[in-house]
């Protein structure tokens, strides 16, 4: 009788286990459509069968122990005297000391080898993508296209992303989970994103730092296109009677909500350093050193990365 309680009492943990777990599948982190969220993949389940291999049996122990050494066992051995055990306290300590080691040397490399600063390869020339964070949207302008769009970013599959990242309101965090690592963009400062999708199709990208009221509404689609639908897409928006000047960027920089999705068949030359300088006045100015080297004298790669 008391067989089939405890049998059912493990079922009943088991469906309960599996009922947690169900919506695991959901996650897009562990749908990844490019190489660096892939490796993002691997880094997560890696790190969390590591910490595994202590939670796992502590929790068995738990239920373990106390059915075991219950009162109504007699069977159970009674040592009053006894109060140490070298086996015990040797994987007490080797076991978490040996996932540290492992966790670490995982995080050391993945960390420099999924540096946001380090370029992908990619048969095509890279597609150069700046990138300004809002109140409460995101701007995209097209660097070799002269054009740009609010809350939509389309980009070739299978071609290398180079994104140049800053901010002209509070610090927000730039992520697009099925391609790959987080990135923070900062008001008078340029951080550096490189991302690439391996096969068409449409995801979800947002802010992950709060930055106030219109948080919750600061998402945009990423497209991953064929090269022909994206040519397409670039002569759509160059046929956009919008145009990105100094007056423009200005009315478009105020807080907003919900901003549509809207395309600019021109850009200000110069509008995207503008922005940074406003907090900077000397980013990239007098210093005898081009914006890019400014950024990496100030700015370790990977400083501002996420996973």
């Amino acid at each position: 009788m008391k067989r089939n309680k405890y049998l059912l009492l493990g079922g009943l943990s088991f469906l309960c286990l599996t009922g947690l777990l169900a919506g695991c599948s959901d996650i897009i982190l562990f749908h990844p459509k490019g190489p660096i969220g892939d490796e993002n993949r691997f880094v997560i389940i890696a790190a969390i069968l590591l910490m595994l291999i202590v939670v796992v049996p502590v929790f068995i122990m738990a239920f373990w122990f106390p059915f075991k050494y219950r009162a109504s066992n007699t069977k159970a051995t009674y040592m009053p005297k006894w109060s140490y055990s070298a086996k015990i306290d040797f994987t007490m300590w080797a076991v978490p000391i040996a996932i540290v080691i492992v966790l670490a040397y995982l995080s050391w490399t993945r960390t420099h080898d999924l540096d946001p600063y380090k370029p992908i390869y990619s048969k095509d020339k890279p597609l150069n993508v700046q990138v300004v964070a809002l109140d409460w949207k995101y701007l995209f302008i097209y660097e070799d296209q002269n054009i740009a769009a609010v809350n939509q970013l389309v980009f070739p599959a299978n071609i290398s992303l180079s994104f140049k990242l800053t901010s002209d309101t509070v610090m927000t965090s730039f992520f697009i989970p099925q391609l790959g690592s987080q990135i923070y963009a900062m008001a008078g400062w340029q951080t550096r994103l490189h991302l690439l999708a391996d096969e068409p199709g449409t995801y979800t990208g947002h802010n992950q730092q709060f930055s106030g009221n219109g948080y919750a509404d600061m998402h945009f689609k990423a497209i991953a296109t064929s090269p022909e639908e994206f040519q397409a897409w670039v002569q759509k928006a160059k046929q956009s009677p919008n145009k990105l000047d100094s007056a423009q960027y200005e009315k478009l920089a105020k807080p907003s909500a919900g901003y549509p999705v809207t395309y600019f068949s021109s850009v200000e030359p110069g509008l995207f350093e503008h922005i940074i300088r406003k907090y900077r006045p000397d980013w990239g100015i007098n210093t005898g050193q081009s914006a890019e080297e400014t950024v990496s004298a100030h700015l370790e790669p990977g400083v501002s990365d996420g996973l």
